[in-house]
C-alpha cells in the first residue's frame, strides 16, 4: 500500500474509529519513519494508547499484525521524498482572493479523487458492474447532492440502452423498490451511510431479492447492511464555506463514472449503437 493509499484509508475510516485508534492511525501516516522504528510498546506509549489498540489499528488498516504494519511503514519511509513543498491548505477564508479559492478547491478536488480511487475495492466494483450489465432494470436512490449524482448515473445508463430510474422522493423510492426482484439492481447513494430516505428503499430492494449496491463515504453505516456490494468514497474534510455536500459529490461522481464505463464495456455491442443513436437524436439541439 502506498503512502497516499494508507492516508486515504485512514481518512475514510476515521469517522468510525475510536479516538485511541485514530491517534495511532494518524501517527503512522504523519511519521512512517518514526513509527517504523518503534516497537508495539513504543508506539503505544507515543500515542498514549495500549499495545492492544496498536495491534487493532494495524488490523483495521489491513495488516495481519503490527509487525506487518511496521515493515510497510519502513518501506514507505524509504520511498518518501524529502524536502517537498508544504501542501496547499484547503481552509477557505471569507476574504480569500478568488485565485486562492480556485487553487484550494482544485487541490481538494484532486485529493478527494485520489483518495476515492485508492480506497475503491475493485472486486466490489467489478461485481456491481457485472450485475448492472445484465440487470432487467436499475433503480438509483439519492437525496440532496447525492440525488444529483443519482440522476447523473441514470442518464448515463439510459444513453446506453439500460432501463434505469432515479428516485429522490422517498415514498416513490419505496413504492418502486417493492416491485424489484432477482435480476434487478438497486443503487443507494449516501455520503453519511445513514440517510433514512435512501437506506429504507435499499432495504426493501434487498428483501425483494434485487442485487443492491451502496456508494457511501461511511462503509460502516446503516446502508451497508443492506448492500451486496459497497463502493466507498473519500471522506473529505468539511469547512464553513465548503460543505460536505460539495466534497462528497466529487468522489461519488468518480465512482458513478467507473460503474458506468464498466457497464458500457461489458455491453459494448449494445451500448455503442445506443450511444450513437442518442448523440444523433440530440445533435440538432447543439447547432
Amino acid at each position: 500500500m502506498s503512502g497516499e493509499a494508507l492516508a486515504a484509508k485512514v481518512r475514510t475510516l476515521a469517522p468510525s474509529m475510536t479516538r485511541s485508534v485514530q491517534r495511532v492511525a494518524e501517527a503512522v501516516v504523519s511519521d512512517p519513519a518514526g513509527c517504523a522504528a518503534l516497537t508495539v510498546t513504543g508506539l503505544a506509549e507515543r500515542t498514549g494508547t495500549s499495545e492492544a489498540t496498536v495491534v487493532r489499528t494495524a488490523r483495521l488498516l489491513g495488516y495481519p499484525g503490527y509487525r506487518d504494519l511496521r515493515l510497510a511503514l519502513a518501506g514507505l519511509a524509504a520511498r518518501r521524498q524529502s524536502g517537498r513543498a508544504p501542501a496547499i491548505t484547503t481552509d477557505i477564508a471569507v476574504d480569500d482572493p478568488i485565485a486562492d479559492v480556485v487553487a484550494k478547491l482544485a487541490h481538494d478536488e484532486r485529493r478527494t479523487l485520489a483518495d476515492t480511487a485508492a480506497g475503491l475495492d475493485i472486486a466490489q466494483l467489478s461485481a456491481a458492474v457485472a450485475a448492472a450489465a445484465v440487470a432487467r432494470r436499475v433503480d438509483v436512490y439519492g437525496v440532496g447532492a447525492s440525488g444529483l449524482v443519482a440522476q447523473d448515473l441514470v442518464q448515463k445508463l439510459l444513453r446506453i440502452g439500460l432501463l434505469a430510474h432515479a428516485h429522490s422522493d422517498p415514498h416513490l423510492a419505496v413504492t418502486n423498490a417493492v416491485q424489484l426482484r432477482s435480476g434487478d439492481v438497486a443503487v443507494a447513494i449516501t455520503h453519511s451511510g445513514s440517510t433514512r430516505d435512501v437506506v429504507e428503499p435499499l432495504r426493501v430492494a434487498f428483501e425483494r431479492g434485487a442485487t443492491t449496491v451502496a456508494i457511501t463515504g461511511r462503509p460502516g453505516g446503516a446502508v451497508a447492511q443492506y448492500a451486496d456490494h459497497v463502493l466507498t468514497t473519500s471522506t473529505a474534510r468539511e469547512s464553513e464555506l465548503r460543505p460536505a455536500a460539495m466534497s462528497s459529490r466529487t468522489g461519488q461522481l468518480l465512482v458513478v463514472d467507473c460503474l458506468f464505463v464498466g457497464v458500457a464495456q461489458r455491453t459494448y455491442e449494445r451500448a455503442a449503437p445506443a450511444l450513437a443513436a442518442s448523440y444523433e437524436a440530440l445533435a440538432h439541439r447543439h447547432r
